[in-house]
């Protein structure tokens, strides 16, 4: 689910890539050193960065500007898919694994009539994982195991199958959220130059995405200048941004592995491989 850190966290990151084109290990493409972070600056550290030129900003989020947004929940949306990393391969009355057997994949062996299924967990290997198969299939008839290969011998049919859970996701909540975008600049030269910087980038992007793959409409709401005398060294100006996105949730199906498998031998009456 999408957080109000995760609206921040993904905006500093934009923002980041926008101060630091090339990346944080060479110079900013303002010049001077420029610190971007979460939170309302701390005076002391800030007044030594002022005075050595060096800029900060900082993001906030603004309670007094948060608002409910929801209007109607939508039925769970399923994800993308996944591809099992762990593979399965059969030949005559054996079966091979290989690949990776990352957790919340199944592995599943059906010898004639008997299926049997491991629930991969950390740790696991393709060697593993044969010999946890071939443990349950020896409850009911012969199995073999040399390395990730199980040989059933007598096998009349043998089907290895991996299959992968999947995953939907909910809205349960959608809100909007106004961001203070603080720039904290030893000139007014560089100030105007920050702001204009970060205020064209910010403006080519109408949605932002989300950790959670969410996408938050993003809007400027105004902008404040602030020229009293807070500090000799001190020239700030706050960019006001709202931030729509929604609270989700996410809900892991099980995979199926093996179906009902049935069959008609010859034109007789249909039964299951399963028993």
């Amino acid at each position: 689910m999408a957080d109000e850190s995760d609206v921040e966290s993904t905006l500093a990151t934009l923002i980041t890539a926008q101060i630091y084109p090339q990346g944080t290990n060479t110079p900013s493409a303002l010049g001077p050193l420029v610190r971007i972070y979460r939170g309302w600056p701390n005076p002391t550290a800030l007044n030594a960065d002022l005075a050595a030129g060096v800029i900060n900003i900082s993001l906030s989020a603004n309670p007094a500007q948060h608002r409910n947004t929801t209007r109607y929940i939508d039925p769970p949306t399923a994800s993308a898919p996944i591809t099992p990393t762990l593979t399965a391969a059969t030949l005559a009355n054996t079966a091979t694994f290989a690949g990776i057997a990352t957790p919340g994949q199944l592995a599943g062996l059906l010898a004639d009539s008997t299926a049997v299924v491991h629930r991969t967990e950390a740790g696991d290997t393709p060697e593993l994982v044969a010999a946890i198969l071939a443990t349950y299939l020896r409850t009911t008839r012969i199995a073999l195991v040399s390395g990730a290969t199980i040989t059933v011998p007598g096998a009349r049919l043998l089907i290895a199958r991996v299959t992968a859970d999947q995953s939907t996701q909910t809205e349960t909540r959608r809100q909007q959220q106004g961001i203070r975008l603080s720039l904290w600049c030893p000139s007014p030269a560089t100030r105007d130059q920050t702001a204009s910087l970060i205020d064209a980038g910010l403006s080519a992007q109408t949605f932002i995405t989300l950790p959670d793959g969410t996408a938050a409409r993003l809007r400027g709401s105004g902008t404040q200048i602030f020229d009293q005398s807070q500090n000799a060294n001190l020239y700030r100006r706050d960019l006001l941004l709202t931030v729509e996105y929604a609270t989700t949730t996410t809900t892991t199906l099980p995979a199926m592995i093996f179906g009902s498998t049935l069959i008609t031998p010859n034109g007789t009456t249909t039964s299951s491989l399963l028993g």
